[in-house]
């Protein structure tokens, strides 16, 4: 017969015995504005023009928060070299191994009274289009840190 005891003994000794699951991380949602000027298939490059500030992130998977390796993620800004429509403002990198990624690129200045960056996640594999548009704290800065955590198609 069940009781309600062993009913909570039945239940309790089964969820110890279930995996141990990360907490769920959420995926990034896209940013307003993020997708402004940008240029579909953006070429994979070493850097954007002549260099001097660096733009960094990580790419993980939405849930279990794996980092992702081999995403490709484009990038573009306002620069010392040209506008965020510009073709040559425009580039795309590959995550490493650990989920990380870099670009080096000309120093951001302020368009539309922000110094800022758009990236995007913008391939067709398995996981969903993401696009962000990070402000920089100061236009001084000479680096800035996005993370992507993208959710399966």
């Amino acid at each position: 017969m069940l009781t309600r005891r062993t009913l909570i003994a039945t239940t309790s000794a089964s969820l110890l015995t279930l995996p141990a699951r990360a907490a769920g991380l959420a995926p990034t949602p896209t940013m307003r504005g993020g997708a402004n000027n940008y240029r579909p298939g953006a070429p994979i490059v070493d850097r954007i023009g002549g260099g001097g500030f660096l733009m960094t992130g990580t790419v993980r998977r939405a849930g279990d928060g794996v980092p992702l390796e081999n995403i490709r993620i484009q990038i573009w800004a306002h620069t010392t070299e040209g506008h965020e429509r510009d073709q040559r403002s425009h580039g795309a990198t590959l995550t490493r191994a650990d989920g990380t990624f870099q670009m080096d690129m000309p120093q951001i200045v302020p368009a539309f009274g922000q110094a800022h960056c758009h990236l995007a996640h913008d391939d067709d594999g398995p996981f969903q289009t993401v696009f962000l548009r990070p402000v920089m704290s100061r236009s001084s800065d000479t680096t800035l840190h996005a993370d992507f955590v993208l959710q399966p198609v």
